[in-house]
């Protein structure tokens, strides 16, 4: 009986250890089975990605979460990511440092 338990455990243990190492790959399933021809406004997109395989396309995700696939060697997209980029970069140039990121000349004196 002892024999059934253990082998049991052993085997729910194995289980649960294949499950992890299947589950933490995940897919990406975002495919352009089509590219749009509509020119989106800049202001409605929130960013972008670029996506290789079969089908080379620049995805815009809008404000509103909707992904919208377009051909990268359209003059009107080019023009969007350059767009992006830049404000984008203006976005992270305007941060400020936190006060923890500011005083990094802190001295720690241990005495014993």
């Amino acid at each position: 009986m002892k024999l059934l338990i253990l082998a049991f455990l052993g085997i729910c243990c194995l289980a649960a250890y294949t499950v992890e190492g299947v589950g933490t790959e995940v897919l990406d399933k975002t495919v352009c089975v089509s590219l749009t021809t509509q020119r989106l406004p800049v202001k409605n997109i929130k960013t972008y990605t670029i996506k290789e395989g079969f089908m080379k396309a620049v995805i815009f995700i809008t404000r509103r979460g909707l992904k919208v696939c377009a051909d990268p060697q359209v003059e009107w997209v080019k023009k969007a990511v350059r767009t992006i980029d830049k404000s984008t970069r203006r976005n992270v140039s305007q941060t400020k440092p936190t006060e923890a990121q500011q005083s990094s000349n802190t001295t720690v004196t241990l005495t014993g």
